[in-house]
């Protein structure tokens, strides 16, 4: 996709939508004969969040998994868009779209995986991480150089908040 056109459709996002493992962390799970344990998130991704708030876009984490470290991170960065165990992201979609009033437009998804192409073919700009499935790659509009867990979700946000920067700027 050209820069021009990959900017248009990030000056339209109003929310970012985000899979967990696989992109804000690096698919790694460690487990005890407790079960999960401990999931990696990375601090830069989390800034992501904190500019996307601050230049008036929200976020949200939509997510097969149920691991309460994903709602201790998500509580942390204070994303109010928090869906856990969902294994129809496509219909999660059209209940978010329908309750915030949202186009597909104005929503960016960034997923890794087989279970993230619906909805990455649905959204005004998807992306995946520079480590996703070549299924997710085929389909993303974006492919971020950095990968899951090290910093892809930031680099998302960082071209989202730039592109609708330059278009203040016009």
């Amino acid at each position: 996709m050209k820069q021009a056109e990959l900017y248009a459709r990030a000056r339209r996002i109003r929310l970012v939508l985000t899979d967990c493992d696989g992109v804000l962390t690096d698919g790694g799970v460690y487990y005890s004969e407790r079960g999960e344990e401990m999931k990696r998130f990375n601090i830069r991704d989390g800034m992501g969040v904190v500019r996307l708030r601050e230049h008036g876009i929200a976020t949200g984490i939509v997510t097969g998994e149920t691991s309460p470290s994903v709602v201790t991170r998500a509580a942390k960065l204070k994303i109010e868009e928090l869906h856990l165990g969902i294994q129809d992201k496509p219909g999660r979609l059209r209940e978010i779209l329908a309750r915030t009033g949202l186009t597909a437009n104005e929503i960016a998804f960034i997923g890794d995986d087989t279970n993230d192409l619906e909805i990455l073919d649905m959204v005004g700009l998807s992306a995946c991480p520079g480590d996703a499935t070549i299924f997710a790659r085929n389909v993303a509009m974006y492919h971020c150089q950095a990968f899951g867990g090290h910093g892809c979700f930031r680099e998302l946000a960082e071209l989202i908040i730039s592109a609708q920067q330059t278009a203040i700027r016009v």
